[in-house]
């Protein structure tokens, strides 16, 4: 009897080589390479824009970015433009990117892992950019005035390089986004049958304080940073415990089904 979770190449006896996947794989690299490559080029020429992009937080929290930003370096201006470059770069052809690796990996998948590729990545997707968009909006403003204001009780005047905020700004930016991707990283454990409702929700007790320990390491040291971050995520772990036992009812009535 055929396993249903072989892949659909393999229920039609068309399996490739290994070699052939090895080339496969050289292509997608190349193809991925050169798309990061071309995004990075295009990136580069819009450096002025993406940099106020970027500035916008500090405008925001003190109403004038200029005096606390400048360069120490002859050539701070041009690697910040190459910075921003990579990074922009990642960003816009991420979805091309996720392209090439779908078209790599569809045919190793079933039918139905085929259907539900599509409204995974569109479902992690989404989460990253909530994700983003807190720290954009609300986060790092309240953390870059923290940090003014604790600078000026130690009568300490605030002036950063530009290299160093856009680094703040973008790893606040990134550590937010893949946080929120912590129910996918769920879900896949409970489709795979690893972890359980039951599982998740005798380990709440322990989960919770975990998240805001989480949340208090990869924020700026304010609490309104940790509050943000953390309860979203509790919540998301919440419904994660619901989805799990709904994934775990539907499998079973499945399987009375088939008997």
């Amino acid at each position: 009897m055929t396993d249903s979770r072989e892949p659909e190449d393999v229920e039609q006896g068309a399996v490739k080589p290994f070699l052939e996947h090895l080339e496969d794989l050289r292509w997608m690299l190349i193809k991925m390479l050169a798309t990061l490559g071309v995004a990075m080029v295009a990136c580069f020429f819009l450096a002025s824009p993406l940099l106020k992009l970027l500035i916008y937080p500090l405008q925001r929290a003190t109403g004038n970015a200029e005096p606390f930003l400048r360069t120490l370096e002859v050539t701070g201006g041009f690697t910040v433009a190459l910075k921003l470059a990579l990074y922009a770069g990642i960003v816009v052809c991420c979805p091309i990117l996720l392209y090439f690796l779908a078209q790599f990996l569809l045919p190793a998948l079933t039918s139905q892992e085929k259907r539900m590729l599509a409204p995974v990545l569109g479902f992690g997707v989404g989460l990253f950019l909530v994700g983003v968009a807190m720290a954009y909006f609300v986060v790092i403003p309240n953390a870059l005035r923290f940090f003014i204001g604790y600078n000026q009780s130690l009568h300490i005047r605030s002036e950063w390089t530009i290299q160093n905020y856009v680094s703040f700004v973008t790893v606040v930016s990134l550590a937010f986004g893949l946080a929120f991707e912590l129910p996918l990283v769920i879900l896949a454990l409970a489709r795979l049958g690893l972890v359980t409702h039951k599982f998740l929700r005798q380990k709440r007790i322990y989960a919770i304080p975990l998240i805001f320990f989480i949340a208090a390491a990869i924020t700026p040291p304010d609490l309104m940073s940790q509050i943000v971050l953390g309860t979203p995520m509790c919540l998301l772990y919440e419904a994660c415990i619901w989805i799990a036992w709904w994934m775990e009812r539907k499998k079973r009535r499945a399987a009375e089904n088939t008997v």
